[in-house]
């Protein structure tokens, strides 16, 4: 066995060796150029084929993330380097203090807010301790290689080639980068879900005026338990990420080996797209899909072996810690009884145009001080009290090795044993399938170390009412015996060992879409985890509901191949169509006068809005007619019928997938509904029978392409969240939604059997060939044959192959 893995491994050598001399047997001949952009001695072969995809063939870690870095700035330069500058804490200088960031790398809403919170980072040198920490603490000499050979392969680029995306061409802000600002980018995307919501709060955070106020007062009233949770929600509910995904084992599949589909959902622009490649070291490593902007290794993809992907979970990342003052002095709090002083952290931006801004950030043994939640829910600093916030991501590097393991992986098995060595995923479920036709379910995330006895026993009175309400714990500060603690198997104190997350394996399939573990399979729900991952019994959201009909459908058919997961992802099926456009269309048509009220008091025609709900054919594909009729109505009914009302048959935890149903017709506010759905699309010119894609759609090179898919609240699987501009036409741009796609599985052969799809494209420079490239498949529903084998690359009728090295 050993002599014949080292011919396997002597054979791919060879292979890399003729590839680098010049693959003069690839046929038709490739077209090749030469870059010598730098100094030390990294060298890779990038070779694209269709779609600008790029296979990168290196000898070690190093020359992998060097080809990784010239590669990913070849299509995204700018996004980077915009990113970078957030990273530095340079905004202010160069965009001015007031402008928004974006939320690429954090919740700021103002470039001066996010400065004054990176550039606290990157002046306490946190990201400088991580990386000297030992594995699995700290990132693997692999993992670390990599990073430094991105940072010498994004610089390389950079020192040669010319930008042509106006975004940045000619900006001063575009810079060379260090292997620490790979990894400070590493660890904001790690974080993005914890300290990086709370930017805002951090960074303005004030102790209050002396002289403090009379003894046996408070300078501000408690916080609200309801508009706590109600913030929870919106801080760590289904936002600008989410995702399905789905594995079915190998007794469901034609093939009897597993089959996964993945879709995130995840913004169209800016620095948290994703990015498609090919990673390759022969006899090491080979591995194929999609890499968050800045991140050297494949975020979700997969390999000859095993595949995965991820979706955004239900766990709450963060925990926030009341603290009792000293009532002489505000920056002191109590532990035990014991006086603790706050951490400074004085930090100096420069602003363009202007004085530089100094301000201080104040920190404590939890974590900083945060004085609200999302802006809007007051955490008062009195005299008496405040509240920490603590983030275990903010000290987590370890994403990056988590998946270089993944990619490595030869089973489900493999899966599991990276999760649990490095504890690295920070904010996602991961979903996986192999070969051997293993399926696999595993919240496996970095959370603080609340188990439910903790918070029973540590709670403060607004946490007794948020941590069952929400997840979202709020603990006493002041107590020594109420620390998080350490389980044995966990790389650091205070996050969950594995032993404890929620786990499902070689279950007929396993299905999640950012709904809690309990239903990943309704035929082997997952219990008895701790409330801080999720809910058990809770009612799942439509596109849950929607999705485990569909799956467990085709479980139950068996026989499966890719091209049914092909047929699942581009279904467009509208479940709250299927439970309510009849209802809707026969109560509409019962209608005296064929009228109805509006919000405004005016009343409306709606005889033809009966006829195309009726009608509609219940999808979101671009030719259905009264897609965008109903998909109008039920953003009004939402807002106008609360849950509770809105159905005769109530949700029953004993039937979760079909309840609750029967649309309560009679409810007030339904008819107010339709008639503002109608009266607005009227307004807009738009006819009521009008093709979806007509008013859905992006336009790419100054060419319309309509987009299929709809609103996750539909319970649509291809989620599309499209900007409602009526005055351009309907929906006439997608910030958020369908991203990477794969659809992969196995046959007798040894290259898997993959399809993908990167709905916005490989370059966010306009002036490239690859800008918009998938899009236009992505509009006619279709998809990418996947080129993973030596074979495949090389037959490549647009084979392009570059090879770069390092001037020494």
């Amino acid at each position: 066995m050993r002599s014949r893995l080292r011919r396997l491994v002597l054979g791919a050598t060879a292979l890399f060796t003729a590839a680098s001399a010049l693959p003069a047997a690839a046929s038709p001949q490739p077209r090749q150029a030469e870059q010598h952009p730098s100094r030390d001695g990294l060298s890779a072969v990038v070779r694209y084929t269709e779609y600008g995809i790029p296979h990168i063939l290196a000898g070690d870690h190093a020359g992998l993330g060097f080809g990784t870095g010239w590669a990913q700035a070849a299509d995204e330069v700018c996004t980077l380097a915009d990113g970078f500058v957030t990273l530095r804490g340079e905004r202010s200088r160069y965009f001015g203090a007031g402008a928004a960031p974006g939320g690429d790398l954090s919740a700021a809403r103002t470039n001066l807010a996010s400065d004054l919170y990176f550039r606290g980072v990157r002046e306490s040198r946190t990201v400088e301790r991580l990386l000297a920490g030992r594995a699995p603490v700290g990132p693997s000499r692999e993992m670390r290689a990599m990073m430094r050979g991105w940072a010498a392969g994004y610089n390389a680029w950079l020192e040669q080639r010319t930008i042509s995306d106006p975004a940045c061409a000619g900006a001063p802000w575009v810079r060379p980068v260090t292997e620490l600002d790979v990894a400070a980018r590493g660890l904001a995307l790690a974080s993005i879900s914890g300290e990086g919501r709370f930017v805002d709060s951090i960074t303005s955070a004030r102790p209050p005026a002396r002289p403090a106020a009379a003894p046996g007062t408070r300078s501000a009233g408690a916080p609200d338990a309801g508009a706590v949770v109600k913030a929870a929600g919106r801080l760590w509910g289904q936002g600008d990420m989410g995702s399905n995904a789905v594995a079915f084992h190998g007794t469901t599949t034609a093939s009897g080996r597993g089959l996964l589909l993945g879709n995130p959902h995840y913004p169209w622009q800016g620095g948290r797209r994703f990015w498609q490649s090919q990673q390759t070291i022969p006899g090491e490593l080979n591995v194929s899909g999609g890499s968050l902007l800045g991140l050297p290794a494949i975020s979700i993809g997969f390999n000859a072996h095993v595949a995965w992907s991820h979706t955004v979970s239900t766990g709450v990342p963060a925990a926030f810690r009341r603290l009792t003052l000293d009532p002489d002095d505000p920056t002191v709090h109590l532990v035990d009884g014991e006086p603790e002083r706050m951490r400074k952290r004085t930090v100096t931006v420069t602003v363009k145009d202007g004085a530089p801004v100094t301000r201080t950030q104040w920190w404590t043994r939890y974590g900083p001080v945060v004085t609200s939640l999302s802006g809007q829910v007051p955490l008062p600093w009195t005299d008496r009290t405040a509240y920490a916030l603590y983030d275990p991501n903010a000290a987590n590097l370890r994403f990056a090795d988590t998946s270089l393991g993944f990619g490595k992986a030869r089973s489900t098995r493999d899966v599991l044993a990276s999760l649990r060595r490095h504890q690295g995923i920070p904010w996602v479920n991961t979903i996986a399938a192999d070969r051997a036709g293993h399926s696999l379910y595993t919240q496996s995330q970095v959370l603080p170390r609340v188990t439910d006895e903790l918070a029973e026993r540590c709670s403060t009175e607004l946490g007794r009412t948020t941590y069952p309400a929400s997840g979202v714990a709020i603990l006493d500060g002041s107590r020594g015996d109420c620390a998080l603690g350490r389980d044995p198997d966990a790389v650091v104190p205070g996050i969950f060992g594995p032993a404890r997350m929620p786990t499902l394996r070689d279950a007929p399939y396993v299905e999640n879409s950012n709904d809690t573990p309990w239903l990943t399979n309704a035929d082997r729900p997952i219990t008895g985890y701790e409330r801080i991952f999720g809910t058990v019994g809770a009612q799942p959201g439509l596109r849950t509901r929607g999705a485990i009909e569909d799956v467990a459908a085709m479980a139950g058919k068996g026989g499966l191949t890719v091209r049914d997961l092909q047929r699942q992802q581009f279904a467009n099926r509208v479940p709250a169509g299927d439970l309510a456009a009849a209802d809707t269309a026969r109560a509409c048509a019962a209608l005296p006068g064929g009228t109805a009220t509006g919000s405004d008091g005016a009343a409306v025609d709606v005889t033809r809005a009966c006829r195309v709900l009726k009608g509609w054919d219940r999808t979101m594909d671009t030719g259905s007619r009264g897609a965008l009729l109903f998909d109008r109505f039920w953003r009004k009914l939402e807002q106008a019928v609360p849950q509770e009302r809105r159905w005769k048959v109530p949700y029953s935890p004993a039937d979760p997938v079909r309840t609750p149903r029967a649309l309560n017709t009679g409810a007030a506010g339904f008819t107010t509904a339709l008639a503002d759905a109608v009266a607005e699309l009227r307004a807009a010119g738009i006819a009521l029978d009008a093709p979806l894609g007509a008013h859905q759609f992006v336009v790419r090179d100054g060419e319309r392409l309509p987009v299929p898919g709809g609103a996750g609240r539909l319970g649509v699987w291809n989620v599309i969240e499209p900007t409602w501009d009526p005055a351009r036409g309907g929906y006439a741009d997608v910030p958020f939604g369908s991203s990477h796609l794969q659809a992969v599985g196995w046959d007798r052969t040894p290259c898997p059997v993959a399809r993908t799809l990167l709905t916005y494209s490989q370059s966010s420079d306009p002036a490239s060939p690859h800008h918009a490239d998938q899009t236009r498949l992505f509009s006619g529903e279709r998809w990418v044959t996947s080129r993973f084998c030596e074979e495949d690359i090389l037959s490549s009728p647009e084979l392009r192959v570059v090879r770069v090295r390092e001037r020494r």
